[in-house]
């Protein structure tokens, strides 16, 4: 007993750890995460989650379908992803476990409540037999624990509360469980616990004794015989918080309207994955920010091309089904030549196709789905982080260029989480914005020319409405030179889009040169975009800590590309792409620079594993 009861309280210094919490949709797996998250983020861990929502939100309770998933990785080190296969899985009933399982590394450690299978619930998981009583579970460390009993024979002496309501905390048990086991306080939790359900002191005891009750039968029983500790990372001085890629993007716009002076309008349709925008930048009043519902697509565009008219720095958010609809909106705004910003939050397939689900097959359309000849720059974030300066970015290249900018964000970013040091305000630059000046008449001023472009950027002025002297024509029929008037002629219409092309390609004189993680030649160069950063990243320094050549490039500038990129990928013999679509940055790289390309496509409406690029490098390279 006291050999067990010394294993037991023995502590195993790791570098990383990977949880993945499942369970139904209703068992409360995005909070359990969320709080295990926040508070490995107070001990100093460098984390980065991913929550996995269903797609089908109204899927029978325990089913494959209805499985809701959290994964978080914490670590001492800096860490670019939420993680490959999971270390450690909590599934809550046998749906959770079946889908979970394939996430789990071999010899993994698994958490399962055994009172959630039953046969009802084996039966709709697709079980013929449970896998707690045949060999399904072997290469596994399989902890079957009772969570529903502990837990209400655990609050059997709270009364005021339903067996129903004291079912809810069932989650916080088995997060009380992961505490214990990774070494993590409660303080953090019960202090939001008690801050969420403030006046409701019944509800606080029953989620702050359930929380305890897991926290001590991790600690008292003999089932676990190990725990783990990952120690605070080496993360830079500053203030941090936890920030989601919406989030980020939200953060990033408040701050360019307040570094470019202008108020903040953002009207948009709530469309998964980018409703979280809306709801974030809807608090903001105090900011100068106005929020606008519409009730459809169109409607949003139209009223952010109303606002950017009058001034305003103006955006939209939508996904891949919503810049579908908003298309021929967003070429008005560009024939305007009108500076706004379109968000698009990538999520999986045609149609409604996958909500919850990321992919990034939204590149091809937001460069070439409207009709004519319409270019608009197109950036790309890396991280949930990174969302914030790329929102910076994107007001600085619109206001220069006087022309829409597209976002392309991707449902992985959007939901997943990591820290965010917090920038001093006064760091970042000034957006400067120049108005022209009224001109009353009388005074042999020379007339207005709406289209009168910048002789350095191409843009237009970006004339306020009411100003006098500026009066002038907008519409979407195409347009004379210099007086914007509606023209008919092949050489005006020729002339301005060419003037928008150029426009759009001159921005590369003010982006950053492309950067390349490792030698910037040799045999074989990878290159992403979007979020498939963080694996791409891992699996290249994984391939060259094993010494072999092989370096990484990841595109946060799509439209134009980096001036240095053709340079850079003409010193590798060979290029792989690894990307969540069907391979459209492969065929625009191809295209552009006429250079074969290895095409790596990805779409099961997952982020990539660090592992497959790693298989895939090796193969190439061996």
């Amino acid at each position: 007993m006291s050999e067990v009861k010394e294993k037991m309280d023995e502590l195993r210094e790791l570098d990383a750890i990977v949880i993945r919490f499942a369970g139904d949709s209703g068992d409360g797996m995005q909070l359990t995460g969320t709080q295990f998250t926040n508070t490995s983020a107070v001990l100093g861990n460098d984390i980065s989650t991913y929550p996995d929502f269903p797609a089908e939100i109204r899927a029978p309770a325990g089913t494959l379908a209805g499985v809701s998933g959290f994964q978080v990785m914490f670590a001492r080190d800096d860490i670019l992803t939420p993680g490959d296969a999971a270390n450690v899985l909590v599934a809550m009933n046998p749906a959770a476990l079946k889908k979970s399982l394939v996430d789990l590394d071999p010899g993994g450690i698994i958490i399962v409540n055994t009172d959630a299978f039953s046969q009802g619930n084996l039966r709709k998981a697709g079980y013929d037999v449970s896998p707690l009583d045949d060999d399904s579970l072997q290469g596994y460390r399989a902890h079957p624990v009772p969570l529903t009993s502990l837990k209400r024979e655990a609050l059997a002496d709270i009364e005021g509360l339903t067996t129903k309501q004291k079912d809810r905390s069932q989650n916080l048990f088995a997060l009380g469980i992961t505490f214990w086991m990774f070494d993590r306080p409660l303080d953090t939790t019960c202090q939001w616990i008690e801050k969420k359900f403030a006046g409701r002191p019944t509800i606080i005891e029953a989620n702050q004794k359930a929380l305890r009750m897991g926290y001590y039968f991790g600690e008292n029983t003999e089932i676990f015989r190990q725990r783990f500790r990952i120690r605070p990372a080496s993360l830079p001085p500053g203030l941090y918080r936890k920030v989601t890629g919406n989030e980020a993007l939200s953060l990033g716009l408040v701050t360019a309207a307040k570094k470019a002076g202008k108020t903040l309008f953002y009207g948009t349709y709530p469309i998964t994955p980018a409703s979280d925008i809306l709801h974030f930048l809807a608090r903001q009043r105090n900011f100068d920010v106005r929020t606008f519902q519409a009730e459809d697509e169109i409607a949003a565009m139209g009223a952010v091309i109303g606002a950017a008219f009058g001034g305003a720095l103006a955006a939209t958010g939508t996904s891949g089904p919503g810049i579908a609809l908003k298309s021929e909106a967003m070429n008005l705004a560009l024939v305007l030549e009108l500076p706004m910003i379109v968000i698009d939050v990538q999520r999986g397939g045609p149609s409604t196709g996958l909500p919850t689900k990321t992919e990034q097959s939204d590149l091809l359309q937001v460069m070439y789905g409207r009709n004519g000849e319409s270019p608009l720059p197109v950036v790309a974030p890396r991280s949930p982080s990174d969302c914030f300066d790329m929102a910076l970015e994107a007001v600085r290249l619109a206001i220069r260029g006087m022309t829409p900018v597209v976002i392309l964000s991707e449902g992985f970013l959007a939901n997943s989480s990591e820290p965010w040091l917090i920038p001093d305000p006064d760091s970042i630059p000034e957006i400067k914005v120049k108005h022209p000046e009224a001109r009353p008449g009388g005074n042999g001023q020379e007339p207005f020319l709406p289209f009168e472009r910048d002789p350095e950027t191409l843009a237009r002025p970006w004339a306020l409405p009411g100003t006098a002297g500026l009066e002038h024509r907008m519409g979407g029929l195409s347009k004379a030179p210099l007086t914007g008037k509606v023209s008919y002629d092949p050489a005006d219409h020729e002339q301005m889009v060419m003037e928008r092309a150029e426009k759009v390609a001159r921005l590369a004189d003010i982006i950053p040169d492309q950067e390349v993680f490792g030698p910037e030649s040799g045999d074989l160069l990878v290159v992403s975009f979007g979020g498939t950063y963080g694996a791409a990243r891992s699996a290249v320094a994984q391939v060259r800590a094993q010494g072999k050549s092989v370096s990484h490039a990841n595109l946060r500038y799509l439209n134009p590309f980096p001036k240095n990129l053709a340079h850079i990928l003409g010193n590798f013999e060979r290029i792989l792409v690894p990307e969540l679509n069907g391979g459209q940055l492969a065929f625009l790289l191809q295209g552009q620079f006429a250079r074969p390309v290895i095409s790596y496509p990805k779409l099961h409406a997952r982020p990539f594993r660090i592992n497959e690029i790693v298989a895939r490098l090796e193969a190439l390279l061996d």
